[in-house]
């Protein structure tokens, strides 16, 4: 009965959006005749929950925390499915993964797929992408392909390496992760030398891999990251005292996809206490570098004079779970995995806006296009973002359906996971609905440890 509610919610969702709210537009552009820029900074595995009060206390984030007093905070911002590849694809086409088929982290879109920022280009926008992107098939290794297929064996493999820190630099070391302060380097530089130059409206795209766990010496190539490296620069950033150690199940009580997830996340073995707020700790570290690259736009774009004429987005292609539910990475359903931060500012956006309309990154397709000016070219599982936004925005006017979906075929479960989530629930089902329990959540907001999903049933 979930499992066919889970369909026909989809099926209803997938819709042409006819036309574009004038009203809203206007607010945004001032004028008919002005586009605005649009800058996009996507960042890697970025908790959403410490962009809201109470995550925002463990580790400072200034300017998260600007964007937030001057412009709008989304409090329930989703990823369509929580790995890398598969949630850009839905960002980048405005639909959920089913329907691109963008299964895991080796198949995904085609490179001639047309996305949001195609449709920009061919509207007049002068458009440039910037650092990581990571939408297309085969930009991983083919072991995340293998990975899925063998999940309904027997075979019980670690395809992990077991999660570690690694403090490097000293108290005056802030460019730790260098390809990313690479990107930003270019990123400031055009907006400073070529953006204010420009005759026509630009849209900005900026990939970075921070906070994404670094891959670890001597596990391979084709290993993922485990490595939670960071600086004593940025570990003066976290308040250590607020750093908890989540409460974990025994191994034998665990729902059987957090059991094998446990295990092949090389997780299952023991733990110090003071191991796990470690990696907690030099995770938050690394959002707050992962911040400050994003202080570094804000700062271009407020001395080239751009500040007023751009809307600015900031959010994560996924979480991470820092050792909730004795896991670490994403590929799970729990808020740490699949919250996303989702922050806009720019004309027409009111400020101090909290948001708690659940949204998702398949949105964000039919939000830029609108604020374009751009009617969507057909069926997208994405709703305009705008009507949430604009201080010209009717009160309940809203299309946006109340729930958001998120999905994973990945590697790293042994089990096709389904999340539907509204301001009040979460419910999770794995494969078919049946063989494997689903779950059901209530909400809280008083922590940012996984107690706060409170565990109210699992259904039979």
């Amino acid at each position: 009965m979930c499992t066919v509610l889970i369909a026909v919610l989809i099926s209803q969702t997938t819709l042409f959006v006819t036309g574009m709210n004038e009203n809203v537009v206007l607010a945004l552009n001032g004028t008919k005749n002005l586009k605005p820029n649009i800058v996009l900074v996507m960042t890697d595995s970025f908790d959403g929950r410490l962009t809201i009060d109470p995550g925002n206390k463990v580790v400072q984030l200034p300017y998260a925390t600007y964007m937030r007093e001057h412009g709008a905070v989304f409090l329930n911002a989703y990823t369509n499915s929580p790995i890398c590849c598969p949630s850009r694809a839905a960002m980048w086409s405005g639909k959920f993964i089913h329907l691109t088929e963008s299964w895991n982290n080796y198949k995904c879109l085609d490179e001639n797929y047309t996305t949001w920022m195609d449709l920009l280009q061919r509207d007049g926008y002068y458009t440039k992408k910037l650092g990581k992107q990571d939408y297309i098939s085969g930009g991983h290794s083919v072991s995340n392909r293998v990975e899925a297929w063998i999940r309904d064996s027997e075979l019980l493999l670690r395809q992990e390496g077991r999660p570690v820190t690694n403090l490097t630099g000293n108290a005056s070391t802030v460019r730790v992760m260098s390809k990313d302060w690479s990107t930003i380097d270019r990123a400031t530089q055009w907006i400073r030398e070529t953006a204010p130059g420009l005759t026509q409206p630009f849209s900005l795209y900026i990939g970075l891999n921070l906070p994404h766990p670094y891959q670890t010496e001597g596990l391979g190539e084709n290993a993922g990251g485990s490595t939670f490296q960071t600086s004593p620069y940025w570990l003066k950033k976290v308040n250590g005292d607020l750093i908890t150690v989540p409460k974990w199940l025994p191994l034998s009580k665990m729902h059987p996809v957090d059991y094998y997830s446990t295990y092949t996340k090389n997780c299952s073995g023991l733990f110090t206490e003071q191991e796990i707020k470690d990696i907690r700790g030099f995770y938050y570290a690394m959002c707050a570098e992962a911040d400050a690259m994003l202080g570094k736009i804000l700062l271009a774009l407020q001395e080239s004079g751009l500040e007023s004429s751009t809307v600015l987005l900031f959010s994560s292609d996924h979480g991470e779970l820092a050792m909730e539910h004795r896991q670490f990475y994403k590929m799970s359903m729990y808020e740490g995995s699949v919250h996303i931060p989702l922050l806009a500012t720019g004309p027409g956006i009111t400020p101090k806006v909290q948001q708690p309309q659940p949204v998702s990154l398949v949105d964000l397709y039919p939000t830029l296009l609108e604020l374009a000016g751009i009617p969507l070219p057909g069926r997208v599982s994405g709703h305009s973002l705008l009507p949430l936004l604009s201080q010209a925005a009717t009160p309940g006017g809203s299309l946006h359906p109340p729930w958001v979906l998120s999905e994973f075929h990945g590697c790293d479960v042994n089990a096709s996971a389904y999340m539907l989530r509204t301001e009040q629930w979460k419910y999770i089902a794995y494969a078919d609905g049946h063989s494997v329990a689903p779950q059901l959540f209530g909400k809280s907001y008083q922590s940012v440890v996984p107690q706060s999903e409170c565990l109210l049933c699992i259904l039979p």
